[in-house]
């Protein structure tokens, strides 16, 4: 049994992988990669997570998955993802958005989608934290309340 080194090819395999299957483990993505005769192993599959810009996130059945960022676009909850975020607070500098463990990701993107006309910087997304940087501090009173609209579904 030949084990293929292409790493094009095993990246391809596992954009595939990805785009069709609900893994949510490494080890998972390991065992159908070995089935498509790429030798691989946790180290490299983290890299070619991370190569492939996947995030993990909670699917509908909140089971946690990996998923392609593009896969993602543009994210649209009708309910809003308020049932995803627990609290949201700022310190006069940096907004702090809490959320269910494996949320964090998709809620910084929905307000990442709106960074043009949201008064946004950009964000940093954990497991259950995001940290939102507003282009104004000044601004920031103003800035919690559209997040708090964003997450609420009030302001697609």
């Amino acid at each position: 049994m030949a084990e293929r080194i292409d790493t094009q090819g095993r990246l391809q395999a596992l954009r595939k992988l990805l785009f069709k299957e609900d893994a949510s483990t490494q080890d998972e993505l390991r065992d159908e990669l070995e089935k498509l005769k790429y030798e691989v192993n946790q180290s490299t599959i983290s890299r070619d997570l991370r190569k492939l810009g996947a995030i993990k996130m909670i699917d509908a059945s909140g089971r946690t998955v990996y998923r392609l960022a593009e896969e993602m676009a543009p994210v649209r909850a009708p309910s809003g993802l308020g049932g995803l975020v627990t609290d949201i607070s700022h310190n006069g500098l940096m907004v702090v958005v809490h959320t269910s463990p494996g949320s964090a990701s998709l809620v910084a993107r929905q307000i990442d989608q709106l960074r043009s006309s949201n008064g946004v910087l950009g964000t940093i997304a954990g497991d259950d934290t995001v940290f939102v940087c507003p282009k104004s501090p000044k601004e920031i009173d103003a800035l919690v309340k559209r997040i708090e609209r964003i997450v609420s579904g009030d302001d697609q």
